[in-house]
């Protein structure tokens, strides 16, 4: 199971600043392993964000994208306390969602 996504969103004035951390090698298919074998391609293909359940972010990635990315954005119209969920989508077919409450 792939591990946990680690979500941060805090007040920060009229805005929320969304901080997430997402866990996934993020390999390109490019590289060899150690016999010289080709290594397959295991990326994140789609990134979700949503706010109380409504879609607020969408992004399309691929295998350009470095391990372990690390995803910034802001919200207006957030509040301390509102939900934050996020979830990933794999070429693999693995997924991952999580939540996380917006700090004051």
């Amino acid at each position: 199971m792939p591990e946990p996504i680690r979500i941060r969103a805090q007040v920060a004035g009229d805005r929320v600043v969304v901080r997430v951390l997402i866990s996934h090698p993020m390999e390109s298919g490019q590289r060899q392993d150690e016999t010289g074998q080709p290594v397959p391609a295991h990326f994140v293909r789609e990134v979700r964000a949503t706010l109380n359940g409504l879609t607020v972010f969408t992004a399309e990635w691929g295998p350009w994208v470095a391990k372990n990315p690390l995803l910034r954005f802001e919200l207006k119209g957030a509040r301390a306390g509102d939900r934050i969920a996020v979830s990933w989508l794999d070429n693999q077919g693995q997924s991952r969602s999580d939540e996380a409450l917006v700090a004051p």
